[in-house]
Order: structure tokens, then sequence, then C-alpha cells
């Protein structure tokens, strides 16, 4: 079965990469601060396992807010990174691009606990599963790691910690800036897996 994965290049998109060796890979350059870093990590990941990489470009900087846009949060803003829709809107990206290629499932990164946004708990990603498959083409949205921590999708997949090392997970620059979400994130998990991430 074609398959595809919608990867962004941070260390659950590419655990899923790793773990589920789909036909396809599609990142999605949507405006984001970090954009240039995850379109190369992406496509080094894909170099590794084998996997078609392709790369969606468009523009959505003026509709973006918070860390991930360099602007300010917005009203309606759960935590600093959130962007409006945004998990909306790439899976609707990634799936245009995904049913043009023939496949049949597309993998999303949601883990555990990206609960704390509605586009990252069970009951959204029913949801987007049941609107996308109601349309033509028959795709499906799968989150195989979503009742799993970060931790427990790397040791899962059996990611190896020299292509983990490849996984850019800061939302607000190209170069990791150590302060926020995704840079916490990252560092804690590396610690908690015996990676050594720790400076203090």
């Amino acid at each position: 079965m074609t398959s595809a994965l919608l990867l962004s290049g941070g260390m659950d998109s590419l655990s899923i990469a790793w773990w589920k060796r789909p036909t396809h890979a599609i990142t999605i350059d949507y405006g984001q601060k970090a954009a240039i870093t995850e379109r190369t990590v992406s496509a080094a990941i894909c170099a590794e396992i084998g996997i078609v990489h392709h790369v969606v470009s468009v523009d959505c900087r003026s509709l973006g807010s918070g860390d991930m846009a360099g602007a300010a949060a917005d009203a309606a803003a759960p935590a600093s990174d959130w962007w409006p829709y945004r998990n909306q809107l790439l899976i609707t990206l990634a799936a245009m691009k995904a049913i043009g290629l023939g496949a049949k499932v597309l993998y999303i990164g949601t883990v555990a606990s990206d609960e704390g946004h509605r586009d990252g708990t069970k009951d959204f990603v029913r949801m987007i599963d049941e609107l996308v498959l109601y349309q033509e083409g028959g795709l499906r949205i799968e989150a195989p790691a979503i009742g799993l921590t970060t931790v427990e999708l790397v040791n899962e997949a059996k990611v190896p910690a020299r292509v983990l090392a490849y996984a850019h997970s800061c939302h607000k620059a190209d170069i990791p800036c150590g302060n926020c979400r995704g840079c916490n994130k990252y560092v804690e998990s590396m610690d908690s897996l015996g990676y050594g991430c720790r400076t203090s």
C-alpha cells in the first residue's frame, strides 16, 4: 500500500519515518520561521531511509501568529507557539499532495503530549480522518504514536541516536534558540533517552 508521512523534521515525525517507512514524505513550507532547516533535515532523513521526499511551499505568514510566525500570539492562543488551525492546514496540504501520489494513508506525528492543543487530540485526529475520508480518494489520516510520549515513540521506533540527532524542533529559528517549547522538549527527551543533552 502506498503511504505518505507529514514530515517536519522534528523528533516525532522523524521517528514515525524510521518506524513506518512510508513510501513518500511530505514537508510543508508554510512560512514558518524554521522552514529552511525543517526542509533540510527532512531531506536528510529521507535520504538516510530511502523515502521519496516532496516539499510543498505555500506562504501563509500573513495568517500566522506566535513563535512559529515570529509574531505576537493570537488572543485565542493557549500557548506562545500556537498558529491558528496549523495542523488542520498542514494535514490538508499534505493530503492534497498525498492523494496525487496515490497514497491511501497519511501518517502524522502527533504524540500524547500534543493534547495541550485541540488539534493534537484523539478527537481531532478522528474528525480530520473522517473529513478527509468523506471526500474522494479514500485517504485515511493516522496518528500511530498518539498514545505514546516522544521517548516511548523513539524507543518503539528504535531510532538510532545518530539519526535522532538530525531532528530540528525549534519553533523560532533555523538555528535552535534553546528557549522555546520545541527546544525544551528536544532537550528533555534526549536527556530522558540518556543522550546527555543537558548543559546545566
